[in-house]
C-alpha cells in the first residue's frame, strides 16, 4: 500500500505541469485598435470575448472582416494571448479569445467552442474564421471541428482555417498512469479519483488509451486547411537564474504531440519548431517571434511591410521585453 501511495503522489506531481500560469494581470485589459477596421457590430457570445482579462466580454468587430479565434491552454486566460492579438491587430486582423474552464471535460469545452463559432458565423457577414489553439487548447480546437461530433458545425457557410500549436494529441505522458489498468489495481482504484482531483473532469480524456485520443475524428468539410505546429521542447528553459535553468519549458515531447491519424490527414501541414512550450506563444520575458514567422509564412498573419518592421519590433519589445 505504501508503494501505491508513493505512485499516486508521483502521478499527481507530474500532472500539475501544464502550459501557463493562471494569474490574471490587471495590465492586460486593452488592445490598440488603431490599425483595425472600424467596428460596426457589438457581439455578446458566451465563451468569446476580447483577448484581454477585461471583465467586459463584449466584442466590437467589423462584421465584413475575417476573425481569428484564439484558444488558450490549461491554467491560461484570454489576457495571456493579448500580445499575439496585438500583433494581429498591428497587421489589421481582428481577434476574439475563447475562454473555458480548463478542468471541464474537453468534449464539453469543445462543444462550447463549436456553439460559439456557429453563433459568430450567424452574426458576421464574413464567414471566414481562423482558429488557433495552443496546448490543451489545440485539442479542444480540433475536436470542436470534427464530423463525428453529436453536434457538428451547423453553419454551412463557415470557412475555417485551423492552427494547432504544441497539442498533446497522443495523450499526456504524465497522465498515462491514470489510464493504466495495472496502476488502477495497484492503487485499489484510488488513482482515478486522485487524477480527477488533480485535473478535473478531463482526466480520462488526456490519457494515451482514451477514446478522445484514440479516436480523434475527421475534420469537418468547413475546415479548408490545417496547420499543425509541433514544438521540439527538449532542453528548453522558461526561467534562467545565475546561468542555470531553474524552470524548464519542456512540457510535451514530440511523441506526445504526434498522432498518426491526425498527421496523415491530407489537408494537414506539419511544421516543427525548436521552441519551448510557453516560448512558442510568448510570455512577459520573450516574444513569440518563431510563431509569428511560421504564421506569416503560412498566410495566417498578414506580411509585415518592410517600412513597418522597425515598428513591429518596437511593439514586441513593449509587449514582451525581449524579441529573441
Amino acid at each position: 500500500m505504501k508503494s501505491s501511495l508513493i505512485l499516486m503522489i508521483a502521478v499527481a506531481m507530474l500532472m500539475m505541469g501544464c502550459a501557463t500560469t493562471g494569474k490574471i494581470d490587471p495590465e492586460l485589459q486593452t488592445i490598440d485598435q488603431a490599425r483595425l477596421p472600424i467596428p460596426n457590430l457589438d457581439l455578446n457570445i458566451p465563451g468569446l470575448g476580447s483577448c484581454t482579462d477585461n471583465p467586459d466580454r463584449t466584442l466590437h468587430v467589423n462584421s465584413q472582416q475575417p476573425m481569428t479565434v484564439l484558444v488558450h491552454g490549461c491554467f491560461g486566460s484570454s489576457g495571456l494571448f493579448r500580445g499575439l492579438a496585438q500583433v494581429l491587430a498591428f497587421h489589421g486582423q481582428q481577434t476574439a479569445c475563447f475562454t473555458y474552464n480548463d478542468r471541464d471535460s474537453m468534449m464539453v469545452s469543445s462543444a462550447q467552442l463549436n456553439v460559439a463559432l456557429d453563433k459568430l458565423a450567424q452574426k458576421m457577414d464574413s464567414k471566414r474564421v481562423t482558429v488557433i489553439g495552443h496546448s490543451q487548447g489545440a485539442l479542444i480546437a480540433r475536436k470542436s471541428l470534427i464530423n463525428e461530433r453529436p453536434d457538428p458545425i451547423a453553419n454551412q457557410d463557415l470557412s475555417v482555417r485551423l492552427v494547432t500549436v504544441s497539442g498533446p494529441f497522443s495523450g499526456i505522458a504524465s497522465a498515462n498512469q491514470c489510464g493504466n489498468p495495472v496502476t488502477r489495481i495497484m492503487t485499489l482504484g484510488l488513482i482515478a479519483p486522485l487524477c480527477k482531483i488533480v485535473t478535473g473532469d478531463k482526466w480520462s480524456e488526456i490519457t494515451y488509451n482514451s477514446a478522445f485520443i484514440l479516436q480523434p475524428g475527421t475534420l469537418h468539410k468547413q475546415v479548408r486547411d490545417y496547420l499543425k505546429i509541433v514544438t521540439d521542447e527538449h532542453g528548453s528553459c522558461r526561467v534562467m537564474e545565475g546561468g542555470k535553468c531553474i524552470k524548464s519549458d519542456e512540457i510535451f515531447s514530440l511523441e506526445e504531440q504526434r498522432n498518426a491519424i491526425i498527421d496523415h490527414d491530407p489537408i494537414a501541414k506539419i511544421v516543427e519548431v525548436k521552441a519551448g512550450h510557453v516560448e512558442i506563444v510568448g510570455d512577459k520575458r520573450i516574444a513569440p517571434v518563431k510563431l509569428i514567422a511560421v504564421l506569416q509564412q503560412n498566410g495566417i498573419i498578414n506580411p509585415t511591410e518592410p517600412e513597418r518592421i522597425a515598428s513591429l519590433n518596437s511593439l514586441l519589445e513593449r509587449l514582451y521585453g525581449e524579441t529573441n
